[in-house]
């Protein structure tokens, strides 16, 4: 294909002087479409990089990208970051199992009834708009400093997105495909495990996106109190020794942990929701 595109001749020219009038056209790039949208943050870095190399930007301002990269390294082959990481990983998990299995009940409870409504619905839009890092004070009051303190800031944090997309989803079903439930004979039971739940099931995958990442601030915050592991302590760790490399290490671990995760519902969202017409098309 011609990387020139002709325009008609102008009036009084005659076809052999048009031909010679072309107009250029834009080249796509050659780089497909997943790896041009790395060449701006590559191109960052190794600004970043030169940046640091002449002396602009100071280690104990922000640490060249390849001295965070030789710690990265030196912290997994001592095993340092390897333990530090599962500690932090168990939390979570801890946290997002309690704080899911909440939330999905409360907006059962309150998306499939009007008198859970009125029950649920009150409490849990008040304590949703309260600021978190005002309950952390009280959560060590009640819970100590040890672990269980930690694990119910993550499982506050991942309760409210789930609950108000699910509770959303659940009130947003079609009306008209609970009528049509209803004509081929499904009672309550039914209309809920065949209409009501797959119809709000895509707002619950997208709430289940936004509770992994409300978890996974909830553990930066919760690893403020007193951790003596995880990867919030070795960042509050390398805080006392301005090692700004080990800082920027640890949250570039929050960081590709939050994306692997949000991979990990995308792909499920593909597999679960392969009848709607627009991932059909895809």
């Amino acid at each position: 294909m011609s990387d020139t595109q002709a325009v008609p001749a102008p009036r009084g020219l005659l076809p052999g002087a048009a031909a010679g009038l072309r107009r250029p056209t834009l080249r796509r790039s050659a780089l497909p479409p997943k790896l041009r949208r790395f060449l701006s943050p590559l191109v960052l870095v190794l600004l970043w990089q030169a940046a640091s190399m002449a002396g602009l930007i100071a280690p104990r301002t922000l640490a060249a990208p390849t001295t965070i990269l030789a710690s990265a390294w030196e912290l997994t082959l001592s095993g340092e970051l390897p333990s530090h990481l599962l500690v932090s990983l168990g939390r979570v998990l801890s946290g997002l199992g309690i704080g899911l299995s909440a939330g999905i009940a409360l907006a059962l409870v309150a998306g499939l009834s009007k008198l859970g409504e009125e029950i649920v619905d009150a409490p849990m839009q008040m304590l949703r708009t309260m600021p978190f890092l005002a309950l952390v004070p009280l959560f060590i009051l009640w819970f100590g400093i040890g672990e269980t303190p930690k694990i119910a800031l993550v499982a506050l944090g991942a309760a409210f997105p789930v609950y108000l997309t699910l509770f959303s989803g659940i009130r947003g079903v079609e009306p008209k495909l609970v009528e049509a439930g209803r004509i081929f004979g499904l009672d309550r039971r039914g209309l809920i495990r065949h209409v009501i739940l797959p119809g709000a099931l895509p707002s619950a995958l997208v709430g289940l996106r936004y509770a992994l990442g409300s978890a996974w601030l909830s553990l930066v915050i919760a690893e403020q109190i007193n951790a003596t592991a995880g990867i919030g302590f070795l960042i509050n760790d390398a805080r006392e020794f301005l090692r700004t490399d080990v800082i920027v290490v640890g949250l570039l671990v929050y960081a590709l942990l939050g994306l692997g995760a949000d991979a990990l519902v995308r792909l499920v969202e593909r597999r679960a929701l392969a009848w709607r017409p627009s991932l059909v098309k895809e």
